[in-house]
């Protein structure tokens, strides 16, 4: 510092991100906010479009998971916590588990019967969406985000095992205690109005 300069010529780290993003920041922001607010719409959808909780209540039910109400909630709970985390890149690790949670469950209970491809109604969509989170929280959210304002760490292996185990762990407790699936003989009960219709099986992060 010379001595003409005064206190207002010195950019405090905190005032300066701005210039201090990178395009791998930039890159990570893209992500974040494509990922983020894609599971924001699907939670908007599930509480306001079609038939709103009780449709969707009943389409859960019709697919095994028990009790449907309370899974119809949980969904858009996680997905609006997911998506708003990941977007913000607030708690970053915690929102990625979330999201690869709600994923997995969607690709066993939905998708995993019909193959890969999205419109065969495969799991790719979920896939991609799992991955991402994963692959978000260990590169971390980059400076254009809550957790690098406010001093938050977890990037790293750290973010690869809260993100991969928590999520993995919390789909198969939910699975394991909720999901009854219907014998393949019986087909699953008409989905509610608004929701998409398949001969066989019909996606849970709609």
């Amino acid at each position: 510092m010379t001595p003409s300069a005064t206190a207002g010529d010195i950019d405090p780290p905190a005032l300066s991100w701005e210039r201090e993003m990178t395009h791998i920041d930039t890159a990570i922001l893209l992500i974040r906010l494509c990922v983020g607010l894609t599971l924001v719409a699907h939670g908007w959808n599930h509480l306001f479009g079609g038939g709103r909780i009780t449709g969707a209540a009943r389409w859960y039910g019709s697919m095994g998971l028990r009790p449907p109400v309370v899974q119809a909630w949980m969904s858009v709970l996680f997905e609006f916590a997911a998506g708003i985390g990941l977007a913000a890149g607030f708690l970053t690790p915690l929102a990625a588990a979330a999201g690869v949670g709600l994923m997995v469950v969607a690709g066993v209970v939905a998708h995993r019967p019909n193959g890969f491809f999205v419109f065969r109604e495969g799991y790719e969509y979920v896939l991609m969406i799992a991955i991402m989170s994963i692959a978000i929280a260990t590169a971390g959210p980059g400076k254009a985000s809550l957790d690098h304002a406010i001093g938050l760490g977890g990037a790293g292996w750290a973010g690869f095992g809260i993100s991969a185990g928590l999520g993995l762990a919390g789909a198969i407790a939910l699975l394991v205690t909720s999901w009854r699936p219907q014998p393949t003989s019986t087909p699953p009960a008409q989905p509610a109005d608004g929701q998409p219709a398949t001969t066989s099986t019909t996606d849970t992060s709609s």
